[in-house]
């Protein structure tokens, strides 16, 4: 009987799934097969917070695919070699994947194109709402600035949500490892996989995504990062206008890695800047001692959830970037090295965003944090649950406990921070 295999990478899902849905209608048997690839180990991308995220989406997506009467294989080793391998031991004829846009997924996809040939099936639009590409500019490849986007992805066709299949027959006597056991870094990670992911988008009610100790987000980034939730379905999905806004930043900035691998390394827009140096800086900002207790907060939130609020991300990269004028590139690498959301695209180009070498039109943009946590955090409550010396501390007094005639156990500002903005560069 024909076979496909459904080579699965960032879509680990039985819902809205273009990859398997194609690989279904096109064969009697499918094998769904997801390689643990040393390439991405070789690279360093493979932490234990989304490694561990990672082994309970693949242990999900197999028990969802055993109640469907198939089950998934999983290998390891170099994605392409175990491919051919799979292909081989199936008598298998086309291979389905979805398209990416990291210079690494690019790479993958040329590989496979040169081993499968005509007989390889490349998927737009399965890791994001709209694909990259889909729209553009006059004369470009892609678009440096959000709005305009907006307004295109807005107006732009968009394909309807597949449901899940009923059924997935796989072929007998494919061999198949077991899903890893992994102990992740962060004690609060969330669990990972399909069932987990709709469960916390079902109950999730759209809130004030910027007040921090409310939380109003979704927590659905890490859902959304392995494919356990699908963009278009989600986009589809709700009819919160500030929700969907996000799905197109995320959007956008994967048109923008996908035009310019190189920015998940290389200033997109190079300004010329001298970064400072200094490790006891850095240091100190990454285990939240630096004195300032919303960046410090945010920095603790994610040491212990591998996970880290919008709005304190943003507050965190712009004192490293902005106040200590540390190179983005630093900050960037520690977010990965925790984040169970850490996308390339979307960490690496926020982060240029904020250091102001990215697409953001105001390079000189700088976050006030002490006006950010009157605005966002105005009684504290944020910083009293990240920062437990300082809990005892009412109200807004939390944000200045430098100020304070008996001054608790925390550490001095490592930079003088101003009361009423910023000056360009570093502060004085």
């Amino acid at each position: 009987m024909p076979v496909t295999i459904a080579l699965l990478t960032q879509d680990l899902r039985l819902h809205d799934n273009p990859v398997l849905h194609a690989a279904l209608a096109a064969t009697d048997l499918v094998v769904p097969l997801f390689v643990l690839d040393d390439g991405i180990a070789a690279t360093g991308f493979a932490v234990p917070n989304r490694a561990a995220f990672l082994a309970d989406c693949l242990r999900d997506l197999d028990a969802g695919l055993r109640s469907r009467g198939g089950h998934l294989v999983l290998r390891r080793g170099d994605v392409v070699a175990e491919t051919a391998r799979v292909a081989a031991e199936a008598g298998a004829g086309a291979v389905h994947v979805a398209a990416g846009v990291t210079a690494f997924a690019q790479r993958r996809e040329a590989r496979l194109r040169a081993e499968f040939g005509d007989r390889l099936v490349v998927h737009d639009a399965v890791l994001t709402a709209l694909a990259p590409g889909a729209v553009t500019p006059a004369g470009k490849d892609h678009y440096a600035v959000f709005t305009p986007y907006l307004r295109a992805w807005s107006a732009a066709p968009r394909r309807k949500p597949l449901p899940a299949p009923r059924r997935v027959p796989v072929p007998d006597g494919i061999a198949s490892l077991p899903v890893p056991v992994v102990r992740p870094d962060s004690p609060e990670l969330p669990p990972g996989g399909e069932r987990a992911g709709r469960a916390r988008w079902k109950r999730w009610t759209p809130g004030d995504r910027d007040a921090l100790a409310l939380d109003g987000t979704s927590h659905l980034s890490p859902y959304l990062h392995f494919g356990c939730l699908s963009a278009t379905e989600l986009a589809a999905g709700t009819a919160d206008e500030d929700f969907v806004r996000q799905l197109v930043w995320r959007d956008f900035h994967h048109q923008v890695l996908a035009a310019r691998p190189a920015a998940a390394w290389a200033d997109y827009r190079p300004r010329g800047d001298r970064w400072h140096r200094d490790e006891g800086e850095l240091n100190a900002w990454r285990a939240g001692l630096t004195g300032c207790p919303i960046v410090d907060a945010g920095m603790r939130q994610l040491a212990a959830q591998g996970w880290m609020h919008n709005r304190a991300r943003l507050i965190t990269a712009s004192f490293l970037a902005k106040t200590l004028h540390h190179d983005w590139r630093e900050g960037a690498a520690h977010f990965l090295s925790l984040l169970v959301d850490g996308d390339v695209a979307n960490n690496q180009l926020n982060w240029q965003w904020v250091a102001g070498t990215g697409t953001d039109t105001r390079p000189n943009r700088v976050l006030n944090p002490l006006t950010q946590a009157k605005r966002f955090d105005p009684d504290g409550a944020y910083v009293r649950r990240w920062v437990p010396e300082l809990a005892h501390l009412p109200g807004g007094t939390v944000h200045r406990p430098w100020l304070l005639a008996e001054r608790p156990d925390y550490p001095a500002p490592l930079v003088e921070l101003p009361t009423d903005r910023f000056e360009r560069g570093r502060p004085r």
